[in-house]
């Protein structure tokens, strides 16, 4: 099963190429359910990836991509709006890697980290109710939702995981 052959790893600038390739071969398929990260994102990547780095190094931000057994990359999930012991989260999975528990198994890591190494008490993500991949990724591992929202036009819910010290 792919999930267990999965290496969530901290982003690094030496990522940068696999992570443009990961997005544009999956643009398409992030749209269907997320909003579209726009022309901009392309052209100016690498500069955004060395702001990004610039952030993480900072403790703003975690960022982590998903390698399969092969090495390759066929997810990230990022920690954003870092404050006050608690952090937004936010992943995507390639569409050829999709249904296959890479989601799940990266999220979990991914809330791992933020207790034990990044000192995190609390974490938040949202999604749209017309998203059930991601409410079931979330649900999985603990988040539970504590409210409503609309995001980009569509009804969504907003999630909460409270996280256990090391």
């Amino acid at each position: 099963m792919l999930r267990r052959m999965l290496r969530v790893e901290r982003l690094r600038a030496d990522h940068a190429p696999a992570l443009l390739d990961f997005e544009r071969e999956n643009r398409a398929w992030f749209t269907r359910s997320i909003p579209d990260r726009g022309d901009a994102y392309f052209t100016e990547f690498d500069d955004r990836h060395r702001t990004l780095l610039a952030e993480q190094e900072a403790g703003l931000r975690h960022f982590h991509v998903v390698l399969d057994g092969d090495g390759e990359l066929v997810g990230r999930v990022n920690l954003v709006c870092v404050e006050q012991g608690a952090a937004e989260l936010g992943y995507r999975v390639a569409e050829r890697a999709a249904g296959r528990g890479v989601a799940s198994a990266a999220v979990a890591e991914v809330c791992r980290l933020a207790a034990r190494a990044y000192g995190l008490a609390e974490l938040r993500a949202v999604t749209t109710l017309d998203n059930p991949a991601s409410r079931a990724v979330l649900e999985r591992n603990g988040f539970e939702t504590v409210g409503t929202l609309t995001l980009t036009g569509r009804p969504g819910l907003r999630y909460r995981r409270l996280l256990t010290p090391p």
